[in-house]
């Protein structure tokens, strides 16, 4: 696609959505802050709006005059179906998935039975609610495991416990978060994450945190995760992990852009775990990456993602 077929597609003003009301505000403002620079910098007419607590976005939409949203928000409101359903209703056009693809992707629970009907394979697990007691499911509990909140993104609350006696801690630390608590099976291997564009595999990445787990500070703080792109294993492997991805990217529903979560067992078998709807846009953030290694511009990123907004 070329920069001026972008720029045709594009009529009114943009506002570049960011802040929010979760727990990944900060992370949001600095895709938000990214997305803006280079928007601007590429000559469109946008603006920033930071949704912070006590402000009215449908106001802030409408005094700014927005045509269409880039949504740089992540999490509650932001990722889940919410704000995607405000803008619907509004009639502004918007970046990512829609309503439903949004709420399904969110909701990890809702995510792994439509993975599991479309014949993609993830993690076998079990679903704790909220209010119920954890000390019968303890018993059957054989680490290692994944545990983590049902509504929650950027690895917010997630644990990967190893040895029985993390487990409830792991527990109580997902209980803080929003939603039931899911317990998986660890899959040992690769973590693979692979960027989906228009529909398409964009490329993806092997990540390897120095601390182990690609948690909130590997993502977002640390400057000593390396990404493999790329990733360095068997060609027939890294196929059928894309092939994976595409699928679960369909089977949500998903739209515009996505970032596909894996692990890859070493027996080469690739495992979803989830789809990100709203992947990040911030200096450590993998779509920008992966798309780099394709040729592709930090700004040429953002334009192509605009380019597929929808209503």
């Amino acid at each position: 696609m070329t920069t001026e077929r972008i720029y045709a597609t594009v009529n009114g003003r943009i506002g570049v959505l960011m802040g929010g009301l979760s727990s990944e505000r900060e992370v949001s403002l600095e895709s938000g802050h990214g997305v803006l620079s280079a928007l601007t910098a590429r000559g469109h007419d946008v603006v920033g709006i930071d949704w912070a607590e006590g402000t009215s976005l449908p106001g802030e939409l409408i005094e700014n005059d927005i045509a269409v949203v880039w949504n740089a928000l992540h999490g509650t409101f932001g990722e889940d179906g919410a704000v995607q359903g405000l803008l619907t209703c509004m009639g502004i056009r918007y970046t990512g998935s829609g309503i439903l693809a949004s709420a399904l992707a969110m909701d990890k629970i809702a995510s792994k039975r439509i993975f599991e009907a479309s014949g993609v394979a993830t993690p076998r697990c079990r679903v704790l609610a909220r209010d119920a007691d954890m000390a019968p499911l303890l018993v059957d509990l054989v680490p290692p495991l994944a545990i983590k909140p049902a509504l929650e993104g950027s690895s917010v609350g997630v644990s990967i416990v190893l040895e029985g006696a993390g487990i409830e801690p792991a527990i109580e630390l997902a209980r803080r978060h929003r939603g039931a608590t899911l317990i998986e099976d660890y899959i040992p291997g690769s973590e693979v994450q692979v960027a989906i564009l228009g529909d398409e595999v964009l490329g993806s990445v092997d990540v390897r945190p120095a601390s182990g787990f690609y948690d909130y500070q590997a993502k977002y703080k640390r400057d000593d995760t390396r990404y493999l792109i790329p990733p360095p294993i068997d060609p027939d492997t890294l196929s059928r992990a894309e092939d994976a991805a595409l699928v679960a990217h369909r089977a949500l529903g998903c739209s515009g852009y996505s970032r596909v979560d894996l692990r890859v067992s070493p027996a080469g078998e690739p495992f979803v775990l989830e789809v990100n709807t709203l992947p990040g846009m911030t200096s450590h953030s993998l779509v920008p990456k992966i798309a780099a290694w394709r040729g592709m511009s930090y700004a040429e990123v953002c334009e192509r993602i605009l380019a597929l907004a929808t209503i």
